[in-house]
């Protein structure tokens, strides 16, 4: 695919209009049109039943519980507030084994649960945990591993689950990206003493949902299944389900087990209603996305500098983040000076902003290395291949230009 060629003068930075009159968001951002909104908003007033694990709330736990292939499906508020709840849920005590290359509220979940953090490098190909970059950590004192699924892909979740049944420690995830996703595994949902003998079974797609102890998948409207906010805490595991429902609500809910912490984090009707439109809508919305990455990945395929990342370990990807990771040296940009470059034109970009800035120290280089060299593209539904063309475009010229525009930067 060929697209048109910039000179620098076409470039915003250098003082031309903007590629797009109006801010490109990052994020998926799906919402239902009007019409499908309007009728079940209405239905909500009309039964006056807001909030409280109310009939919608309790059909898409249902529907997700079926597409996920999880015994419990348990919706609340927020992502941040899924992960502290599974934290507590989960009773983890010492020091728990966290990617250093995460969002920021991947580690903060754990001061809920008055858990130690501690740090683990990722893997410099994928930006995942590995069992390599796991097992140094694994000592006593530690009781749980929080692995981190990315951009529509996923970590070695075989290889963990059989590091953690080994070693006897917690295995969870944040799975904030994930929803849809497929691994061709071998390991049954649930993490036992079956997962020795369990390496002979043939390997079978399994949605992410069901892996460790529990995951947690995020709906905030920059993931592909949005609720505009909210999350899923998933499990295979009957007294796991009980202690969250219990932590999730602060009078109980379900069957009654002792918990130490309450709160208050049910999801309400509104959120339900959107996230079970967009479910609805599910299969189009990847189609989309595939079709949109797969424009980005034609047209910026022979970029010096410059390599897409692939979704890595999945066999189905929801297609949900465009993922660059820049080699100044080879583009002759560093990754900031080109997110200037994309400012400029109304092209909102992101490098590491949230992700490992904490943890840039001499002991995690492959983490370092991510947080310095990652760029985000947009991808979803306020744009299209036509958009894509004239971003990657700018991309292109930034990189022919690369020596004009550092002298413009003054970098």
């Amino acid at each position: 695919m060929i697209t048109r060629t910039l000179n620098s003068a076409d470039l915003a930075i250098f003082g031309a209009p903007p590629l797009s009159a109006r801010r490109l968001p990052l994020g998926q951002h799906n919402f239902p049109d009007w019409e499908r909104y309007e009728a079940r908003f209405r239905d909500i007033f009309a039964r006056q039943y807001y909030t409280n694990h109310g009939p919608l709330a309790q059909a898409l736990e249902a529907r997700l519980a079926e597409k996920l292939q999880v015994r419990h499906a348990m919706c609340v508020t927020t992502a941040s507030i899924a992960l502290a709840l599974s934290a507590q849920a989960l009773g983890l005590k010492g020091k728990v084994l966290v990617p250093g290359f995460s969002f920021v509220g991947t580690a903060q979940s754990l001061a809920w649960a008055d858990a130690e953090v501690e740090f683990c490098d990722v893997s410099r190909e994928t930006g995942h945990l590995t069992v390599e970059t796991v097992e140094p950590h694994l000592r006593d004192g530690v009781s749980g591993i929080l692995g981190v699924n990315l951009w529509g892909g996923a970590a070695d979740l075989d290889g963990l689950s059989q590091l953690a049944a080994q070693r006897q420690v917690a295995l969870y995830f944040d799975s904030a990206h994930a929803f849809g996703c497929e691994v061709s595994s071998k390991i049954s949902g649930e993490v036992s003493s079956k997962i020795s003998s369990e390496a002979g079974r043939e390997a079978r797609n399994r949605p992410i949902g069901g892996f460790g102890r529990l995951e947690v998948i995020s709906f905030h409207s920059a993931n592909i299944l949005s609720a505009t906010e909210g999350a899923v805490i998933c499990t295979n595991d009957d007294d796991l389900a009980a202690h969250v429902r219990n932590i999730r609500s602060n009078y109980g809910m379900g069957r009654p087990v002792p918990v130490g912490k309450t709160g208050n984090g049910r999801l309400s009707e509104a959120q339900a209603a959107i996230a079970l439109m967009n479910l609805d809508d599910f299969p189009a919305l990847v189609e989309r996305n595939r079709r949109l990455y797969d424009t980005y990945s034609n047209l910026l395929d022979d970029v010096p500098g410059l390599r897409l990342c692939a979704p890595q370990g999945v066999s189905v990807s929801n297609y949900q983040n465009v993922v660059c990771e820049i080699d100044a040296r080879g583009f002759g940009l560093s990754r900031d000076a080109l997110l200037a470059v994309l400012d400029a034109e109304n092209v909102t970009a992101e490098g590491a902003r949230g992700f490992g800035s904490q943890c840039r120290r001499a002991d995690l280089p492959n983490t370092a290395h991510w947080c310095e060299s990652i760029l985000q593209l947009p991808i979803g539904a306020q744009v299209d291949t036509a958009l894509i063309e004239r971003i990657a475009a700018v991309i292109r010229a930034a990189q022919r230009h690369a020596s004009q525009i550092a002298g413009k930067l003054g970098v």
